[in-house]
């Protein structure tokens, strides 16, 4: 699973093809033993994170939903990858 960006201690991860969510374009995101996944629309689909952490990535889904939505559609077509600017 890539790294697609970090910042202030959640990592956060991209699979495209990721059978469990019914290929639902979404990112999944750790903090400590934390783990979540979300949705492009900052909509959290599994997991739980503490509040400030839930705040920060919400808050850098949405401004950076349109590289989401392109990362998901390039990994899926050509099997590449870019990192996205952390918050």
């Amino acid at each position: 699973m890539p790294i697609i960006s970090q910042f202030y201690g959640i990592v956060v991860f991209m699979y495209f093809d990721d059978k469990n969510q019914h290929n639902l374009p979404h990112i999944h995101a750790r903090y400590n033993e934390y783990k979540v996944s979300y949705d492009f629309d900052a909509n959290l689909l599994s997991g739980q994170l503490p509040t400030k952490q839930i705040k920060l990535l919400e808050a850098w889904i949405i401004i950076h939903k349109e590289e989401l939505m392109t990362l998901w559609k390039v990994m899926e077509e050509e099997g590449k990858m870019f990192k996205i600017k952390p918050l």
